[in-house]
């Protein structure tokens, strides 16, 4: 049987002053395509602590990140050799307070704010679509984002 690999994801999130709900999303590096913001887990880290570096080092966003996955995806990764490793990635809510002018990989990625709805549209897994679109009714009364928030 085929090695999984497991990563990990923040799901940065923004509520604009007139109430709509926005993800943040950023490009691959290898094929731009729009992603969250994900790295493999980090030795002698919380998971939700490398999803919250990860966050930091590729869109420069800033917040607080929960501590409770809010959804999982899987996806194929390309690896160095050209062979490639199915990664299952755990997703963690971020609410994010501001985002930084310079960061680590500014010049190698895009960040961009999203309606929920639009990023579903702009992912390619179906299960990081279904959890976005899932965002984009009231997210706030997800008991996830619900219990995050009531927590930040």
């Amino acid at each position: 049987m085929a090695e999984t690999g497991k990563q990990i994801a923040a799901l940065p999130m923004r509520w604009k002053d007139n109430g709509d709900f926005r993800v943040l999303m950023v490009t691959s590096r290898d094929t731009g395509r729009w992603i969250m913001p994900k790295g493999w887990t980090m030795d002698g880290k919380k998971p939700w602590t490398a999803a919250e570096i990860e966050a930091l080092e590729e869109a420069g966003a800033v917040g607080y990140i929960g501590q409770d996955v809010i959804g999982t995806y899987t996806y194929k990764k390309r690896l160095g050799d050209g062979s490639s490793l199915k990664c299952e990635v755990d997703v963690y809510p971020m609410v994010v307070e501001k985002l930084k002018r310079n960061w680590k990989e500014r010049g190698q990625r895009k960040r961009r704010w999203f309606s929920a709805k639009d990023a579903a549209k702009r992912v390619s897994e179906p299960k990081l679509a279904k959890l976005l679109k899932s965002l984009s009714k009231k997210p706030a009364k997800q008991p996830v984002i619900r219990d995050f928030l009531k927590a930040s």
